[in-house]
């Protein structure tokens, strides 16, 4: 990669939206990641399917609006834009009703989608999007491609199975859990650990990734990169919900990483701050000024 042009980065997977009590917002973990990376400043693509339907045409349009590449978004005859039902809990934990088929299963790969992640620096993809074997098998074409591959695993039950996660990470050369799922995957890989560090380094010797971080909730988040392992313990901010903080998280932190070049423990830092200015908001891809996250990174010192 180079460091010295804009980072071009492409997002594979689910755009839908998430269904709240009162309203509804555009999401996916793949969409969220890239939205917040293009707020960061780089040239961000994302591949996925949406119906043809008034649902799938709005989010291309917004998501155009907030300066994406929309070419490889295509549409679905057959299958509806998707939707989440989002749950919220007393202290704004989520959790997710997620529709199947929704059109998002079913991506199929147009000649602008390689042409995107062949011209591309990175390319982010999570679990999720391999319930289906269609999305999947299109998936597994592009990563073939010789490109940074940024794995963000979401183990959304009933909707993964291990086998699969376990090919998805001998694939990444970055990979991002929570702590639960770091400890559910590792311990079906029949890790002897129980700490989260050590089973970071397990999970890192046995992909062969370089990179690895797993977040925390209100605990802040631990990065492993290049053999080092960094921390951040999280900063105060009141929970409105934590739909998209961890996405943003991933955003913030390869963004920091990869494009502005920025030593770990810097970019550790910067990502927490971003994740938790989300989780104070509304939705999963609020405005966030700089202002307010060096605010925020003062605080923690």
């Amino acid at each position: 990669m180079n460091n010295n042009k804009k980072l071009k980065a492409v997002s594979y997977g689910e755009v839908l939206w998430d269904i709240f009590e009162n309203e509804k917002k555009i999401g996916g973990a793949p969409l969220n990641v890239a939205l917040r990376m293009k707020a960061l400043g780089c040239d961000v693509a994302m591949i996925s399917c949406v119906g043809n339907d008034a649902d799938g045409i709005a989010i291309i349009d917004q998501v155009k609006s907030l300066g994406l590449e929309t070419n490889a978004i295509i549409k679905s005859e057959e299958f509806p834009t998707g939707t989440v039902q989002v749950s919220l809990d007393d202290k704004g934990a989520a959790s997710y009703e997620i529709n199947y088929p929704s059109a998002w299963d079913k991506i199929v790969l147009n000649t602008a989608a390689r042409k995107l992640v062949a011209e591309a620096d990175v390319l982010i993809y999570g679990s999720l999007v391999c319930r289906d074997s269609v999305s999947r098998l299109a998936l597994e074409e592009l990563l073939k491609n010789d490109v940074y591959k940024v794995f963000d695993v979401n183990l959304r039950k009933p909707h993964y199975s291990y086998e699969i996660i376990e090919r998805l990470m001998q694939s990444a050369n970055f990979i991002k859990f929570n702590d639960e799922e770091l400890l559910e995957i590792a311990a079906v890989m029949n890790s002897p650990y129980t700490s989260l560090e050590e089973n970071m380094e397990f999970i890192a010797k046995e992909t062969n990734s370089k990179g690895l971080c797993v977040t925390k909730g209100k605990d802040g988040a631990l990065l492993l990169w290049e053999g080092r392992l960094y921390r951040n313990e999280g900063y105060p901010i009141k929970v409105a919900d934590t739909v998209g903080a961890g996405d943003s998280f991933l955003g913030a932190l390869i963004t920091s990483l990869l494009a502005n070049n920025n030593n770990p423990q810097k970019s550790i830092d910067f990502a927490c701050a971003v994740g938790a200015l989300v989780a104070e908001s509304v939705g999963a891809n609020p405005e966030i000024s700089d202002a307010k996250i060096d605010e925020l990174m003062l605080k923690g010192l």
